[in-house]
């Protein structure tokens, strides 16, 4: 089985400026891809593979214009799957199953370094430290986390806000529990906003982290720095028409984004570390099989007063952390349809209310009575569903 893992490194000053160098480079030539690729669709009608666009580059681009050489100083297997990159993106947009790729901005920092193993002495893993393509040996933050014998097959780097990551694929050996095991029951788990999630066999509720005063000061805090940070762009922009300097403000603005990021990234650590202790709670009761229904999280997102709640919520994280959990311990993960009525139906005597709207947080049976809260009526009904698909 192919696992992922990922984790902090901490390089030299001199590997920092040739990771940075890489970035910028993979980075330049995603964007230049994408220009280029649309520009000979205007003309000809016609799309550039990466394929042929890797060859233009190599063979007409770079010896017919000298000031590009600095392009072959990087690792070429990271300029060839950053072409691959846009590639991909224009083949999701002509196939409709996303919208029309974006540039690469240089303080999203949404660019990694993409490198093969094509030696034995590529990514070698050791426990204190990681021998990187092109790079040499990095010290890890994280001793012993990436198991040591296993086979790697390929890994990136990566950097955000200000700190450098490594992750690899390695190919191990995964022992799966048995499924006898499990003798409890199978469970049913609402994802909401109100609550984070509702457990079928759990009398209190999984809360929302978001709405904890840790997390409020966090985005209180960011919103004030965004301020910052737009203030700062402002002035350079009155220093620019006035003929200005300006070389202090644009320090003061890439110091700026960094604390913008940081705070990005501790928000999102929070979150994801939040998650992972639900799954593993709900995990370690071992029960035979969990249901979670398959949310329709894009089309949730479309309604503008939600989206924001939505998004820090991270459902698909969770949906697949949860999948993996499962098969590592042998718990049958259960997908029900997004249309099935799991808050409108009755989990005591299975009457459908069709007339319960989203702002009645107590079910009430039309048929027998039965007073119950609206999402751990849901939660319930999904640990009883019959009509289900495996994850």
């Amino acid at each position: 089985m192919f696992m992922a893992y990922k984790t902090e490194i901490n390089p030299t000053f001199e590997q920092i400026q040739r990771i940075n160098q890489t970035i910028g480079v993979c980075r330049f030539i995603y964007n230049f891809y994408l220009a280029h690729n649309k520009q000979v669709y205007e003309k000809e009608k016609c799309f550039l593979s990466g394929m042929e666009f890797s060859k233009w580059l190599n063979n007409e681009f770079i010896p017919n214009n000298a000031e590009y050489s600095w392009i072959k100083d990087v690792s070429s297997k990271a300029v060839k799957q950053s072409i691959m990159n846009g590639e991909k993106a224009y083949r999701r947009f002509f196939k409709e199953q996303s919208k029309f790729p974006k540039f690469k901005k240089k303080n999203n920092q949404n660019v990694k370094i993409y490198f093969p193993k094509n030696n034995k002495t590529d990514w070698v893993i050791e426990r204190h430290r990681i021998k990187i393509p092109t790079i040499g040996w990095v010290r890890l933050k994280e001793f012993g986390y990436i198991p040591i014998n296993s086979k790697v097959t390929s890994g990136t780097v990566s950097q955000r806000a200000g700190r450098y990551y490594v992750s690899v694929l390695v190919e191990e050996d995964i022992q799966i529990q048995n499924n006898n095991t499990n003798t409890n029951q199978g469970i049913g788990i609402d994802l909401g906003i109100a609550d984070f999630a509702i457990v079928s066999n759990l009398e209190e509720p999984y809360k929302n982290i978001n709405k904890t005063i840790k997390v409020k000061k966090l985005e209180k805090k960011l919103k004030r720095e965004q301020t910052k940070l737009s203030r700062k762009y402002e002035s350079l922009k009155l220093r620019s028409k006035n003929k200005g300097k300006g070389d202090v403000t644009r320090q003061n603005i890439q110091k700026q984004v960094v604390r913008v990021q940081k705070l990005h990234q501790r928000l999102a650590n929070i979150r994801g570390d939040y998650n992972n202790k639900v799954i593993s709670e709900v995990v370690k009761t071992k029960p035979q099989y969990i249901t979670i229904e398959d949310l329709n999280v894009s089309g949730m997102m479309k309604n503008r007063h939600l989206a924001r709640a939505i998004a820090q919520q991270n459902f698909s994280s969770f949906r697949t952390k949860l999948q993996y959990k499962c098969y590592v311990n042998g718990i049958e993960l259960r997908i029900v349809g997004r249309f099935y009525p799991s808050s409108k139906t009755c989990s005591k005597c299975g009457t459908i209310d069709k007339d319960l709207k989203l702002s009645d947080r107590t079910y009430i049976c039309t048929g027998c009575g039965y007073v119950i809260d609206r999402d751990k009526n849901a939660s319930i009904n999904l640990a009883n569903a019959k009509t289900y698909k495996i994850a």
